[in-house]
């Protein structure tokens, strides 16, 4: 949805302008139209499409957000910035998404590991709900527009050198009070050199959510299988995560890897993205549990070949594959197998170590942590404590969420609460003149 018609000559101002047409722009805008009526706000995308974000996310499907039940719930999901959202999700959380979304003719429906997705299975339905509540707020929309540069002024408010199909409709320069920042993260830091000439410093960017490269994995030949229940180590750090793994042609990935990925997203940008993860197929077990197991499993079913007969519930594939490399033949029973294989395959099923040396960005995830702050926005309005008239939402701040509609449900409620305040900002102001 654009809106490209020429605005009067005259019209050099727009009391409300939001940077950035992903889900936290086109939330902050719809609130703010929504929230005061009678103001003009306008939305600028610097790309030709809108919205890219979510209309690829959860393979097509938008994983809108997750299933929680508190704030104090929610807020576990952030690697950072959980602290902070927990009033603003008291504000605005999932809740309050859902029933957005089904105000505007949307359903979700809960996945059994939380998630939810539009019951049309679409991002589309999401993308079209967004733009027509746009459309109906009145707020108009403007691709490939840029702002430049941004010039805090002395009375207040902004001014705004705007460059391509913004500056035929426009004029080269806009004159706002409030200004929102929705322009999403960027991996590289001098991406966000504009905003530091604003007054803001910049929590330096490194990926999150990311998967492991292991170029020499004794798991090369299994791309494809997947295991429901893992936990993945990092050796000699206290950083794990439970949750289904999936081998790839390059390494490991799936929640489990992800989660890891975004908690430890800092450490691992200084370790280089090299180290040893240590893969638990038997989380539920331990050293002290999985021995005697072995013990009595041995004695019951000594006749069985061990590579015929996977345990654990885990693929075949994976199975024979820890059994090989722990060096047992695939002919060899349980009473055949000596104690030292025996050892071997009980360290593999608690401790495979898998040397990682790099890392692959996930192709439904491009998540990065770093950008503005937390300590310097009051997240009650979104409002910079630093530059006043100046709201920034998503995922520009220095919050992130791990895989499972964390990072858009950040979105909807920054930009909300930003788009709220906004309006009610400029009313109060109007209502006093």
């Amino acid at each position: 949805m654009t809106n490209n018609e020429q605005l009067p000559t005259n019209n050099a101002i727009a009391p409300i302008v939001v940077l950035g047409g992903g889900a936290a722009g086109f939330f902050g805008a719809i609130a703010c139209a929504e929230a005061n009526p009678s103001l003009h706000v306008l939305l600028l995308e610097k790309s030709p499409k809108l919205l890219s974000k979510v209309r690829i996310s959860g393979g097509g499907r938008c994983n809108v957000t997750h299933a929680c039940e508190s704030a104090a719930q929610l807020i576990q999901h952030y690697p950072r910035g959980g602290r902070q959202l927990k009033e603003a999700f008291q504000k605005f959380g999932v809740n309050d998404t859902i029933a957005w979304f089904k105000q505007r003719g949307v359903t979700l429906k809960t996945e059994a590991d939380g998630r939810m997705f539009p019951t049309t299975d679409s991002s589309e339905t999401i993308a079209r709900a967004l733009e027509d509540a746009a459309r109906r707020a009145g707020v108009q929309v403007l691709t490939r527009s840029a702002a430049e540069q941004i010039q805090p002024l002395a009375t207040g408010g902004f001014l705004l050198t705007i460059s391509g199909d913004g500056a035929a409709t426009l004029g080269t320069e806009l004159h706002t009070s409030h200004l929102l920042i929705a322009t999403g993260g960027n991996p590289k830091s001098m991406a966000y050199d504009w905003l530091r000439t604003l007054g803001h410093t910049i929590a330096e960017p490194v990926p999150s959510l990311f998967t492991f490269n292991v170029p020499a994995s004794p798991l090369r030949e299994l791309p494809g299988v997947s295991v429901p229940h893992a936990r993945v180590v990092l050796a000699g750090e206290k950083l794990q995560y439970e949750g289904p793994l999936l081998v790839t042609h390059w390494g490991v990935s799936g929640p489990a890897v992800l989660k890891l990925s975004a908690w430890g997203a800092r450490r691992l940008h200084e370790l280089g993205y090299h180290g040893t993860a240590l893969i638990n197929w038997v989380p539920t077990h331990t050293d002290e549990t999985l021995r005697p197991w072995a013990q009595q499993f041995r004695l019951d079913n000594g006749k069985k070949q061990v590579t015929g007969h996977p345990q654990f519930g885990l693929p075949t594939r994976l199975w024979r594959t820890l059994v090989a490399e722990a060096g047992i033949g695939p002919e060899t029973r349980w009473s055949e197998v000596p104690a030292k294989a025996q050892n071997r395959l009980l360290e593999l099923l608690l401790r495979t170590p898998l040397q990682v040396q790099g890392k692959t960005t996930h192709k439904d995830e491009f998540v990065t942590c770093g950008g503005i702050p937390a300590a310097e926005i009051n997240f009650n309005t979104m409002e910079s404590r630093r530059v006043p008239g100046l709201y920034f939402a998503g995922e520009v701040l220095d919050i992130d969420g791990i895989t499972g509609g964390f990072n858009f449900q950040a979105a909807w409620t920054t930009g909300f609460l930003a788009g709220q305040a906004m309006g009610a900002r400029v009313g109060q102001v109007a209502a006093s003149a």
